[in-house]
């Protein structure tokens, strides 16, 4: 039998709602639900399957809906942006540490690549311009440097080891190493490269220069 003391407890830590507060919950919900929809498009069909009409399809609701949450379908792209850069920072953090700042580099590079391999939809989203209309925001434009900040974080720290020299600013290098990988993969996906086994050689080789480059006394 539940003690006074008991249902003292339940009654004090019940949370209540306000109709607004439960509105946006449920908003915030079906965006999370559309989200995941066109998600779901662009990884299995790519880039030019995510239409708002298709994603309405998925669904099972009207396109006015998806209007409502989005506004159109750059809003939406703008989400699928950001989810990338999430997978993205997954990625990152999933890359093997390694104390040798070389090594570290290369693994760092490695996982950039298989990025664009198994989220190829999101890739080229997110660098390859395939959402012609759509233009990177400054939110969206922070989640990618949010999703980069492995790659920062070990350049500056091979700078203050005097690894790297300083006069070169952090995100220049970074810029430059990520400038340089991306021309490999869009050159591949763009169909220059041959198959996926020679692009990696390639971009294997680009990256081994790169780093040799920034730290050759490794």
């Amino acid at each position: 039998m539940m003690s006074d003391q008991d249902n003292s407890v339940n009654k004090d830590t019940r949370v209540l709602k306000t109709y607004k507060e439960a509105r946006l919950e449920n908003i915030d919900s079906l965006r999370r639900l559309v989200v995941d929809a066109a998600a779901t498009l662009l990884q299995e069909e790519g880039p030019e399957a995510v239409t708002v009409r298709k994603v309405a399809q998925q669904m099972d609701c009207s396109t006015k809906i998806i209007y409502s949450l989005f506004v159109n379908k750059e809003g939406l792209a703008q989400q699928l942006y950001l989810e990338g850069c999430k997978l993205l920072a997954n990625e990152f953090e999933k890359t093997p540490q390694a104390s040798d700042p070389v090594q570290h580099l290369l693994n760092l590079g490695e996982a950039f690549w298989q990025f664009g391999q198994r989220y190829s939809g999101y890739y080229k989203l997110m660098f390859g311009g395939a959402f012609a209309d759509f233009k990177p925001d400054e939110e969206s434009l922070q989640g990618t440097v949010t999703a980069m900040r492995q790659l920062l974080t070990l350049i500056s720290h091979a700078q203050e080891q005097g690894l790297i020299p300083e006069q070169y600013d952090t995100e220049s290098v970074v810029r430059a190493v990520w400038a340089s990988l991306h021309g490999v993969i869009h050159l591949y996906m763009g169909g220059h490269l041959g198959d996926v086994q020679s692009a990696h050689a390639v971009y294997k080789h680009t990256l081994s220069m790169i780093v040799s480059s920034l730290l050759p006394d490794r």
